[in-house]
């Protein structure tokens, strides 16, 4: 039976985290790569949700951070001062697992708005806990779906900042890694020395063209290799 896209990212980012201890975890698609790593490829990993869990382990795939079925089974639960004060701000967490709604070349993440942030088209979730896991996780691996509404020139507003701000400013010296890779139902990127976002590896039956088609701007390619080709 083939796989579906969102089976293909949640399988590709659970490999992401082979061999990793600490990850903190966004809900939705990183949540289940997270849970699905744990199974699998890093027994040893710790789940770190910013309501306070600390090793959660989950029976079921939680609905939000403040689901119960993450304190069941926890190492520890703390305030949620604590957690982003001693382990997130304290560099205790080697990879942040986000979602995002737009996504620029540079790394940029945008889960506030929609249009203008005076009168969106769209309201979104906003930022929780994902724009200090974009500063401070040692790398920063983003898990969305791939259209020319996601993939975009210049995000609308900068949620969680990327390598570098839309209006041509670094990132601040002080912050972790940032975004390491991003992974879609087409393929899975990474970062250039440079700061900006390359095509790696395509998934089976994915072509480049499709890859540019989902895309709002010309994608650099840094094809090592290709599944499926």
């Amino acid at each position: 039976m083939s796989a579906t896209p969102d089976e293909l990212m949640v399988a590709a980012a659970a490999a992401e985290l082979a061999g990793v201890r600490t990850v903190f975890v966004g809900i939705g698609l990183p949540n289940a790569a997270a849970i699905l790593a744990r199974r699998t490829v890093a027994p040893d990993l710790e789940l770190i949700y910013e309501s306070g869990v600390v090793g959660a382990r989950p029976s079921r795939l939680p609905d939000s951070i403040g689901d119960p079925a993450l304190v069941s089974g926890a190492t520890a639960t703390m305030s949620m001062h604590d957690l982003f004060a001693y382990f997130l701000q304290g560099g205790r967490i080697e990879v942040g697992m986000l979602g995002a709604a737009q996504i620029d070349r540079w790394g940029n993440l945008n889960t506030t708005v929609i249009g203008p942030y005076a009168r969106p088209a769209v309201r979104l979730p906003g930022s929780g806990g994902a724009c200090e896991i974009a500063l401070n996780a040692a790398r920063v691996v983003v898990v969305m779906s791939q259209s020319p509404r996601s993939f975009v020139e210049r995000v609308d507003f900068v949620t969680s900042p990327g390598h570098r701000h839309p209006d041509g400013r670094s990132r601040p010296d002080w912050a972790g890694g940032g975004p390491d890779t991003v992974i879609t139902q087409l393929g899975v990127y990474r970062f250039g020395a440079d700061g900006e976002m390359e095509l790696t590896v395509l998934h089976v039956g994915v072509t480049e063209a499709d890859a540019d088609a989902a895309s709002g701007w010309p994608i650099r390619r840094a094809l090592a290799s290709s599944a499926g080709r």
